[in-house]
């Protein structure tokens, strides 16, 4: 089978608002925070940091279930954001 390899075009701003507009508030927080948390977490590595890593992971699994609620295509992984 021959697959077309189409360049990635960046979304327009205005296309990306009328996404977020579709999107509940709460949803777009927790996106936004367990994106942050998933950063942390890659941030914390050893035994000197073995309580902050620990928080970070409670709080991205918080914010997971809140994603997950809503669409479980959200989910970011513990190692990183997608």
């Amino acid at each position: 089978m021959i697959t077309l390899q189409l360049p990635k075009v960046p979304v327009p701003d205005a296309v990306a608002a009328l996404i977020g507009r579709q999107i509940p508030e709460h949803v777009l927080d927790a996106t936004v925070k367990a994106t942050s948390q998933a950063y942390s977490v890659t941030l914390c590595r050893g035994e000197v940091n073995r309580e902050a890593r620990e928080y970070c992971l409670g709080e991205l699994a918080r914010h997971n279930k809140t994603l997950a609620a809503y669409n479980p295509g959200l989910i970011v992984p513990a190692g990183g954001a997608r």
